[in-house]
């Protein structure tokens, strides 16, 4: 069984990755060329941690467009490597991390010099989780004839707001933040 930094090892860098991507590149660069990084210090700290991450995800997903930006901002302002890998080329790396026993991306492992994961963060802050959750509610039954097409909105509106909206930028860097912080000495 491979280790996680045996799975940074073999990933493509973030940048790599971001250039590639197939599905929402272009809303993902929207977000990666308008967040700046609060100067809070956070980055500082990580800098000086000797960490490096590891991101599991997909470049179809709505969390990873909005996600991987914000965190690679934040991995290139505290000059720290940032690698990715996918999640449905080698599944066994996303069974350690599930969500609600479900394959849920972006994952982010934070590893330590050691290529231990010392802090694991994803898929989406505890606002975005609730935001979704109300949204859901709001959809027809899955059986309605209409459910595709108001799930199809749903999506679109989230993509929106995603690329937007800086105050749901700043719930995904205050959660990391909230994640790592505390295995920064």
């Amino acid at each position: 069984m491979k280790t996680e930094q045996q799975y940074f090892e073999e990933a493509v860098s973030i940048q790599e990755y971001m250039e590639n991507m197939t599905q929402l590149k272009e809303l993902s660069f929207e977000i990666y060329n308008q967040f700046e990084v609060p100067n809070d210090n956070f980055f500082v700290k990580l800098k000086n941690s000797g960490y490096h991450l590891l991101v599991i995800t997909e470049d179809w997903c709505g969390d990873a467009m909005l996600n991987n930006p914000i965190i690679r901002k934040v991995a290139e302002a505290a000059n720290i490597e940032m690698h990715a890998t996918l999640r449905d080329a080698d599944t066994d790396l996303i069974d350690r991390y599930l969500t609600n026993g479900g394959r849920a991306i972006p994952i982010y492992l934070v590893l330590n010099n050691e290529g231990e994961v010392v802090a694991k963060w994803g898929p989406r802050a505890p606002e975005l989780q609730q935001l979704v959750m109300d949204l859901r509610a709001k959809l027809p039954d899955k059986e309605d004839p209409s459910f595709e097409q108001a799930q199809l909105e749903m999506y679109t509106t989230m993509r929106d707001r995603y690329t937007k909206d800086a105050e749901i930028w700043n719930y995904v860097y205050n959660s990391f933040k909230q994640a790592i912080e505390p295995t920064l000495s």
